[in-house]
């Protein structure tokens, strides 16, 4: 067995310092507006004044998420936007597996141009589009409606879904599929036998960017939901600030501390079975 010359070795050691060392900025760079969140969620209001502020309260205090939940029904907003999310990723993941099995599977000229408008509709600044969702939704009678909200996501969010499902498809082996037509299984069978059971982390990580994607979103809620017991909770933490544009730093800073939980939480229990069904998809493949 040929050995590799010891300069690889010492040429390769300072390369992987130096990705390491960028992979650690670039966390730091990340984990700062959270740490810095969680640190004024925490502090009394003497400190939040504070000419020097410290990463750590000296008198860490549960009174901001007490005066959050007194002045704004965090509760009921927060129920808003995970029925609203939880709808807009299952009708997503729903509409989007059947049109990308068709785009992986049936390529043609129709198919590229399809594959290509889905990745341009994703420049398309949320200004356009409002004005003809709003007349779309207006003549639906969806106007100020959670469904007409959850319309609006899905149709946001499927170009995305539709792109990251093709991808997840033509990485499926097609020989699975002629062995399954040798069987006798037709084409919707084989898509419920053979493929969608492999397409299963593509299927969970599709739905989590839907979901994160519409808990997230403030835009389109602002402007759709008009009634206070309808907002979303993104809505409802802009009523901390004030008249004159001054915020309760305090109470915002821990509804938005609670606010961003859900997204950490689905994520950290989703995200080992991402990385198993990649792994159990490959051994099947």
């Amino acid at each position: 067995m040929r050995e590799r010359p010891v300069s690889a070795f010492r040429s390769r050691g300072p390369a992987r310092a130096a990705q390491y060392a960028a992979l650690l900025a670039y966390l730091v760079f990340l984990a700062f507006p959270f740490l810095w969140l969680v640190s004024t969620a925490f502090k009394p209001a003497t400190e939040l004044g504070s000419l020097h502020p410290t990463w750590i309260p000296r008198a860490p205090t549960l009174d901001n998420f007490r005066q959050a939940f007194d002045e704004q029904p965090l509760l009921r907003a927060a129920g808003n936007s995970l029925l609203a999310a939880l709808a807009a990723a299952l009708v997503a993941v729903a509409v989007a597996t059947p049109m990308a099995y068709v785009l992986a599977r049936h390529r043609s000229r129709l198919t590229a141009a399809a594959t290509g408008w889905v990745v341009v509709s994703q420049a398309f600044p949320f200004v356009l589009l409002i004005i003809p969702l709003f007349l779309v939704l207006k003549n639906l009678h969806l106007v100020n409606s959670l469904p007409g909200l959850v319309l609006v996501y899905v149709v946001w969010s499927l170009p995305f879904a539709l792109w990251m499902l093709t991808g997840y498809v033509r990485a499926v082996p097609v020989e699975l599929e002629e062995a399954a037509a040798v069987d006798g299984a037709g084409r919707l069978r084989t898509l419920v036998s053979v493929t969608a059971p492999l397409l299963a982390p593509g299927l969970v990580a599709t739905a989590l960017f839907a979901f994160i994607t519409a808990w997230n979103e403030f835009f389109f809620a602002l402007v759709l939901l008009k009634t206070p017991e309808k907002q979303t909770l993104p809505v409802v933490l802009t009523h901390f600030l004030g008249a004159e544009g001054v915020a309760d730093l305090g109470p915002l800073a821990a509804a938005a501390f609670l606010a961003t939980l859900p997204s950490l939480l689905v994520f950290a229990v989703i995200q080992r079975r991402i990385t198993g069904g990649m792994l159990a998809g490959a051994v099947k493949s």
